[in-house]
C-alpha cells in the first residue's frame, strides 16, 4: 500500500510526517531539517528557491520573495485584512480577474494556491527522497475557523503539486490526535496555537461513540488570522530602527535592504529571548552617512520583550476568554491545554495561559511538530 504523508501547511514553516510501524514519525527534509520554512522566491539568476533557500536570499532579494502566502490563500483583494497585510509585505500584490489575489515573482503573478503548491511539492519531493518511494497521497491540516474557500483553495493546492489530497482536517484535531486524545474518554481539551502568521484557540469535546471508537468534535473555535508571531516582529523591528533612529538620526526602514536586516535581527532576538534575560542585536553596516558606515548596536531584554508583545499577549487571552464563553464549557471544566506554534515557546505566553486556564499547559510535544504528527 502506498504511503500517505500528513502535511502540516503552515503560514511560516511546515513538517511533514509519516507513519511507520503504527508510529507517526517527522521526516527530514533535504536541508536536514524537521521543518521548511514557508518561502518561495525567483532567483536573480531566474531559479526557482523553496524553504530555506529562498528564505536565505530574502534579505538581498525581497521583492521576488514570497512568504506567508497562507494569509491569502481563499480571500479576495479587496478584504481589509488582505490591504492591511499588503502593506507589510514587500513583493508586489494585485487584483485579479475574479477578484482574488496574486502575487509576482520575477515577471510572472501567480495565484496563492499556486505558490502553496510550489511549497508543497518540495516537501513532497523531500519526503519521496528521505522514503525512496514516490509519494502521491496526503492529509493537510488547515485552521479551525478556515472556510470552504480557503479549504477548497489549499485542496486545490494540493492538486497542483501532484497530490490527491485525501482528507483536510482541523490543526487543532490533528494536535489533540497527536497527544492520544482520541484513545481517552470524554476530555475536553484546550488547543492554544500562536503560530508564526496566526493565532487559534479551539475547544474540543472527545466523545466516545456507539460503536466504541471515540470522535474530536471542535466544540467552539476563535482567532484573529492577523496575530502571528511575525507581528510580533515587525514591533521589535520597529523599537530597534527607533532607538538606532534616536541615536543616528537614520530611520532604516526607508531602505528595503536595512528593513529586511531588522526583520531577522527582531526574529532572532526574540527567540533568544525565550531562554535568556537578555539578548545583544548587532548588525554591522546596517547603513552609512556622510561620516561614513554605521553599526547598529542594541540591548533587548526580556522585560522590555514582554512590555512590546503585551498587546498581543493580551488580544490573545481576550479570544480564549471568547472561545470558552461560546463553547458549553466552563474554564474549571478544561482536562487539558495543549500548546501549538513556535510562538507558544515565549515564557510570557506561557504562564498567562496557566493563569487564565488555571494549569500547566501540555508541552510532551515539540509544538512546531505537533500538528502534522497529528495529520
Amino acid at each position: 500500500m502506498a504511503k500517505i504523508i500528513g502535511i502540516d501547511l503552515g503560514t511560516t514553516n511546515c513538517a511533514v510526517a509519516i507513519v511507520q510501524s503504527g508510529e507517526p514519525s517527522i521526516i527530514e527534509n533535504a536541508e536536514g531539517a524537521r521543518t521548511t520554512p514557508s518561502v518561495v522566491a525567483m532567483s536573480k539568476t531566474g531559479e526557482r528557491l523553496v524553504g530555506l533557500l529562498a528564505k536565505r536570499q530574502g534579505v538581498t532579494n525581497p521583492k521576488n520573495t514570497v512568504y506567508q502566502i497562507k494569509r491569502f490563500i481563499g480571500h479576495n483583494f479587496d478584504e481589509e485584512a488582505v490591504q492591511k497585510d499588503k502593506a507589510a509585505v514587500p513583493f508586489e500584490m494585485r487584483k485579479s480577474a475574479n477578484g482574488g489575489i496574486e502575487v509576482q515573482m520575477g515577471d510572472k503573478w501567480y495565484r496563492p494556491e499556486e505558490i502553496s503548491a510550489m511549497i508543497l511539492q518540495k516537501l513532497k519531493q523531500d519526503a519521496e527522497a528521505k522514503l525512496g518511494e514516490t509519494i502521491t497521497e496526503a492529509v493537510i491540516t488547515v485552521p479551525a475557523y478556515f472556510n470552504d474557500t480557503q479549504r477548497q483553495a489549499t485542496r486545490d493546492a494540493g492538486k497542483i503539486a501532484g497530490l490527491d489530497v485525501k482528507r483536510i482536517i482541523n490543526e487543532p484535531t490533528a494536535a489533540a490526535l497527536a497527544y492520544g486524545f482520541n484513545k481517552k474518554k470524554n476530555e475536553k481539551v484546550v488547543v492554544f496555537d500562536f503560530g508564526g502568521g496566526t493565532f487559534d484557540i479551539s475547544v474540543l469535546e472527545v466523545a466516545s461513540a456507539e460503536d466504541g471508537e471515540n470522535s474530536i468534535e471542535v466544540r467552539s473555535t476563535d482567532g484573529d488570522a492577523h496575530l502571528g508571531g511575525k507581528d510580533l516582529d515587525q514591533n521589535i523591528m520597529h523599537w530597534i530602527a527607533d532607538e538606532f533612529k534616536k541615536e543616528s538620526g537614520i530611520d532604516v526602514r526607508n531602505d528595503p535592504l536595512g528593513r529586511q536586516r531588522l526583520d531577522e535581527a527582531a526574529e532572532k532576538a526574540k527567540i533568544e529571548l525565550s531562554s535568556s534575560l537578555e539578548t545583544e542585536i548587532n548588525i554591522p553596516f546596517i547603513t552609512s552617512d556622510a561620516s561614513g558606515p554605521r553599526n547598529l548596536l542594541l540591548k533587548l531584554t526580556r522585560a522590555k520583550l514582554e512590555d512590546i508583545a503585551r498587546e498581543y499577549i493580551d488580544r490573545a487571552m481576550q479570544i480564549s476568554k471568547r472561545a470558552m464563553e461560546a463553547s458549553p464549557f466552563k474554564v474549571g471544566d478544561i482536562n487539558e491545554v495543549i500548546l501549538v506554534g513556535g510562538q507558544t515557546r515565549m515564557p510570557a505566553i506561557q504562564k498567562a495561559v496557566e493563569e487564565f486556564f488555571g494549569k500547566k499547559p501540555h508541552m510532551g510535544v515539540n509544538p512546531d511538530e505537533v500538528v502534522a504528527i497529528g495529520a
